[in-house]
């Protein structure tokens, strides 16, 4: 089956959609964190930033701003974080690059 997130952005899994064009596709995560909890992902397979090159400078910055339109579409005019986790001791489950964007409540810091 390879990469799930890959699977997502190829239209072979199926995925509640919440933004998408033609370097990203962002959909919410199936064991949200917050009342809002969406998954930014590049269309590019990129294991994680620790895997990210000089070439993916774009890529990472279309992941940013896909980001911050998520979070307005969604009205998260409260605030909002944008997360992404490296490796498996800092949390990352799935092995493709995303961000969550995570609101909808109060948010404490430090986080876990």
């Amino acid at each position: 089956m390879g990469c799930l997130f890959c699977n997502i952005v190829e239209g072979k899994v199926p995925a509640k959609l919440a933004y998408e064009n033609e370097h990203v596709v962002a959909f919410h995560d199936i064991r949200p964190m917050a009342p809002t909890h969406v998954l930014v992902i590049p269309r590019k397979h990129i294991v994680g930033i620790g895997e990210a090159t000089d070439e993916d400078v774009n890529t990472l910055g279309q992941v940013m701003l896909a980001g911050r339109r998520v979070a307005e579409t969604l009205k998260l005019e409260e605030g909002y974080r944008l997360v992404v986790n490296n490796g498996e001791n800092a949390g990352q489950s799935v092995f493709h690059l995303h961000l969550h964007v995570l609101g909808g409540r109060p948010l404490a810091w430090p986080p876990g």
